[in-house]
């Protein structure tokens, strides 16, 4: 008897063994997921590549009218992100804040109006600008407006690179911000040195003549100076035109023979953003706390611009500042109003939003600045499915990048017949990654992730890489 049970236990461990076996052969030695099929050309596209074959790559496709990829290449594997997390604080947004950015929330007392901001970054900024909080607060008649703290994240994210704080992609994160938290240097070509009597040129200065400057908004002016020797530092970025001081508000023109426009993100404080809000609106602004009376003072929420005028311009140019403030926003929907959070949003995405997704999200930030964020190529591409689900495929087309036209892919795959890729870019040091959608010769249309980790080439050659083989891709399918 015992005999024959143990015969009958080997019987069931070897069907467990074979069962296993027979589950691992369904996934590649590429880290191939078992829904995923596999197509020999482009698996040895990949794999053939003497760019690709020297980092970590990963490829997920399926097609937009269907419910899981067709195709995956080390699709199960993580990869970090980067811009391409943006994705997730988009669809984050569609779920949470409607059709218009909740600018400010205020209440008023007698002669007071106390405002709070909600982490809204339209207000006078250069490229998506709103005067609908601006126009508010100065036609109130309340004789003192009074702006109140809210509790914030910390200006820069987790495992933001620190010496990228002059940069004009990586702003402060605040509760109310100003002019896109950024100075922005318009620059003129330098009036050409007079000539000396008998018509030689006057001799070469030492640097470079400074470029006449204009600087908004003009509270920063007197702040501006040109940039000496002692500040050209080995290694400087040759497209550098400002430098900051790393702690205080000063800013330094580099010498240059041509016009440009640039900005640079300055240090953010109470104080200097009522003094430029004060500046604009022409009226004191003051400080208090934020207690209002129960039942007595009536909270009420300010909206401003369509949410599609923040999603066209984060998405199509990977703007990191408003992806950051999208979250904050979205923080102000959910949970207590006694702060704004990114993680809340977070939190509350994964556990309502995300759920069903083939793999969790290691997800820190709304911009994917940081090298935290971790995803699977099936993951992104399962997210790109639900978009397509969820949002008319014209309103989420024109607010991609669109190879040919517009965005970050502006400047590649034209195609005389037409738009056919419209995508997201996610680009760090090292890391080159690209999603989102590409319409193949047969018609159909493809949601696609593609990302590269840790590749040594430079980015050019990585680019043509990528657009070869999504190329291929198109005309196969």
């Amino acid at each position: 008897m015992h005999r024959f049970l143990y015969f009958i236990l080997l019987l069931s461990l070897g069907s467990a063994h074979l069962t296993a076996c027979a589950q691992n052969s369904q996934t590649s030695v590429a880290g191939t997921s078992a829904t995923a099929q596999r197509l020999p050309w482009l698996d040895s596209l990949l794999s053939a590549s003497a760019i690709l074959r020297q980092h970590q790559v990963g490829l997920s496709l399926a097609y937009a009218d269907s419910t899981q990829p067709f195709y995956g290449y080390q699709e199960t594997k993580y990869f970090t992100p980067a811009s391409t997390m943006k994705l997730f604080s988009f669809y984050a947004g569609l779920h949470l804040l409607g059709d218009s950015l909740p600018s400010l929330r205020y209440f008023s007392r007698n002669d007071t109006l106390f405002f709070q901001g909600t982490g809204d970054p339209t207000l006078l900024h250069g490229d998506v600008p709103s005067r609908r909080a601006y126009a508010f607060l100065a036609k109130r008649p309340e004789k003192v407006l009074a702006y109140t703290d809210i509790k914030c994240v910390t200006p820069f994210g987790p495992s933001w690179t620190w010496d990228d704080y002059g940069y004009y992609f990586q702003p402060e994160r605040t509760p109310f911000p100003i002019y896109g938290n950024t100075v922005r240097f318009y620059a003129a070509a330098p009036v050409p040195p007079k000539a000396r009597a008998g018509g030689v040129a006057a001799a070469r200065p030492a640097l470079a003549p400074l470029p006449r400057v204009r600087v908004l908004p003009r509270y920063f002016a007197p702040l501006v100076s040109p940039a000496t020797r002692d500040l050209l530092t080995p290694g400087l970025d040759k497209d550098t035109h400002v430098l900051r001081d790393p702690l205080e508000n000063r800013f330094h023109v580099l010498a240059s023979t041509k016009k440009w426009v640039d900005e640079t993100p300055f240090i953010t404080s109470r104080g200097l953003m009522l003094r430029l809000l004060g500046d604009t609106l022409r009226r004191a602004t003051s400080s208090a706390a934020w207690r209002p009376r129960p039942g007595l003072d009536s909270i009420r929420t300010l909206h401003g611009l369509r949410v599609d005028s923040l999603y066209r311009r984060m998405l199509r140019v990977s703007d990191n500042f408003l992806a950051e403030q999208l979250l904050l926003m979205c923080s102000t929907k959910i949970g207590n109003h006694d702060s704004l959070s990114t993680g809340r949003v977070i939190r509350y995405a994964r556990q309502n939003l995300l759920t069903g997704l083939p793999d969790p999200v290691v997800w820190v930030d709304g911009s994917g600045l940081s090298r935290l964020n971790l995803i699977t190529p099936r993951t992104l591409t399962a997210l790109l499915l639900r978009l397509h689900q969820e949002v008319p495929e014209r309103r989420l087309l024109s607010l991609l990048a669109a190879g040919g036209h517009q965005g970050t892919l502006r400047k590649r795959y034209h195609d005389a017949a037409g738009t056919w890729v419209w995508g997201k870019t996610g680009t760090l040091s090292n890391n080159l990654n690209m999603c989102g959608y590409l319409r193949t010769k047969s018609g159909r249309l493809v949601a696609f992730s593609f990302f590269n980790n840790n590749h040594v080439v430079d980015s050019y050659p990585m680019r043509n890489e990528v657009e070869r083989v999504l190329r291929q891709v198109r005309e196969r399918l």
